[in-house]
């Protein structure tokens, strides 16, 4: 194993405002061998603006597989390497992930240097409740995968954060809309853009269909962060409720009883699914038969 010798740098770099970066940050880029940047086109605009001339290697979605074992095969003979990424912090929804896991395998050290990232920025901004969150990112475009998102986002209590291109908030806004069902309505979402640049934007709206809607009429420009309120506790208990009540009460204790249950353990699992007492149970039973 080799420790000791030789670094991977995981660089944040700004989201927009290009005075969103650390020190720290700075004096890494200066004094690496080399930057594996996600778009060099875009990388050397921040290098220009701070001086820094360093040469850069491509470390893209479409090259990473090839490009991993070189990289890590460079830091192994003696290069410091800082990955990036066109903005934000590498391997948050960006490339970086790979590399990372390659150089643990490898034992090449790796220091994370924090910073800028879009989905904390977007969810300080919403005013939700941030102290439990899920942050999913671009909706998967596999369908199977994208089910699972959905079926996740459809009941969570808690705050959820998705990014989304321009071209496709419309669609995505009204795929969650659609995946929300009947709560979509009473769900708050904030849709944040041109996240600390000098149009920056958080607009706040009552429920999924409302921005769907507004986007429809104001064409979408810039990327996006949708953050989503979680679904009220209380919503879904009663929903689970109502679902058990319409069921049929002895097929409703056949469902415990086929499990193994006694007549007394059933009584007791019916009645708290339906929000009663067993008495109810009870009472209600001796009446049907």
């Amino acid at each position: 194993m080799i420790v000791g010798l030789i670094m991977l740098y995981v660089c944040a770099t700004p989201i927009g405002n290009l005075g969103d970066i650390s020190l720290r940050v700075l004096e890494t880029l200066k004094s690496v061998d080399v930057i594996a940047a996600e778009d060099t086109r875009q990388t050397i605009k921040l290098l220009n603006h701070y001086d820094i001339k360093k040469p850069m290697v491509a470390y893209h979605e479409h090259n990473r597989y090839e490009m991993t074992p070189v990289l890590v095969d460079r830091m192994i003979n003696g290069e410091d390497i800082a990955v990036v990424t066109d903005a934000g912090t590498p391997a948050i929804s960006d490339p970086g992930e790979d590399l990372v896991k390659a150089c643990i395998e490898a034992g090449v050290e790796v220091t994370s240097l924090p910073g800028a990232t879009a989905f904390t920025t977007a969810l300080t901004l919403s005013g939700m409740n941030a102290r439990r969150f899920t942050f999913e990112g671009f909706l998967p475009k596999d369908k199977k995968e994208q089910k699972a998102v959905l079926e996740r986002f459809r009941d969570t209590t808690v705050t959820t954060v998705f990014y989304e291109a321009p071209h496709r908030l419309v669609k995505t806004l009204g795929v969650l809309a659609e995946a929300a069902g009947e709560a979509a309505g009473n769900r708050a979402v904030t849709v944040c853009k041109e996240l600390t640049k000098k149009h920056e934007q958080a607009l706040q709206f009552e429920s999924l269909s409302d921005a769907a809607e507004h986007y429809q009429k104001n064409e979408p420009k810039g990327e996006f962060v949708i953050v989503v309120e979680g679904r009220d506790a209380f919503e879904i208990e009663a929903e689970e409720q109502k679902a058990w009540s319409d069921m049929d009460l002895k097929e409703h204790m056949e469902i415990y009883l086929s499990q193994g249950m006694d007549k007394k353990e059933a009584m007791k699992r019916v009645a708290k699914d339906r929000g009663v007492s067993k008495r109810d149970i009870y009472r209600e039973l001796l009446e049907k038969e």
